[in-house]
Formats: C-alpha cells, sequence, structure tokens
C-alpha cells in the first residue's frame, strides 16, 4: 500500500484550505491556521491535527499502526 503524504486540511473556523505535507516521524499535535490564526488541535478520539481535519489521515494511521 502506497503511503499518502499530501493531505489538505480544512480550517473549521474559517473554512480556509490548505495542502500540506504530512510528517513521516512525528505526529502534528498543533496546526496554526494561515489565514485566522486560529490553532487547531486534535478532536477527541484522534491522534493529530491530520486525522481531525485533513483530506487524508496521517501515515501510521493509513498503515494500521498507533500513531505516537
Amino acid at each position: 500500500m502506497e503511503i499518502k503524504l499530501q493531505s489538505v486540511i480544512t480550517c473549521p473556523n474559517c473554512g480556509y484550505k490548505k495542502e500540506e505535507t504530512m510528517p513521516t516521524d512525528a505526529c502534528q499535535y498543533f496546526y496554526e491556521c494561515e489565514n485566522c490564526k486560529t490553532r487547531l488541535k486534535p478532536l477527541q478520539g484522534d491522534c493529530c491535527v491530520y486525522c481531525s481535519y485533513g483530506t487524508v489521515p496521517c501515515p501510521p494511521i493509513q498503515q494500521d499502526k498507533k500513531c505516537c
């Protein structure tokens, strides 16, 4: 299975979307929206901002592994 590293994060506050490259060696717990400066953190039950707000889950979750 090919791991996708690109994910589009959508800010729940203003709706701004931006494509980002996900890290493969760490979880990204915080993310600041470029547009409205809202600091995003994962929703309850998610391991990182990509799993909560991205179009693609983080690499460990894609591989059925535990994320951080």
